[in-house]
């Protein structure tokens, strides 16, 4: 994967979790083609560049936190 795709990838999974429309990584994972630690690496990499990424176990679905 080229980083120009890649890129667009990360700004799409970012657009999902922020629209609430992130289901899980298996579904991301199968949608991309892709393995689920791929997913979870671009989640990291999301909260690397400074997003607010977290995990409600409750809801079962990731959200953007807002800055305290």
């Amino acid at each position: 994967m080229d980083y120009r795709s890649y890129e667009k990838r990360l700004d799409y999974i970012l657009e999902l979790i922020s629209k609430n429309r992130f289901r899980s990584i298996d579904a991301a994972a199968q949608r991309f083609s892709c393995s689920t630690r791929t997913i979870k690496r671009m989640l990291n990499h999301l909260r690397e560049k400074g997003h607010n990424i977290a995990y409600d176990r409750q809801q079962k679905k990731y959200f953007v936190k807002d800055k305290e």
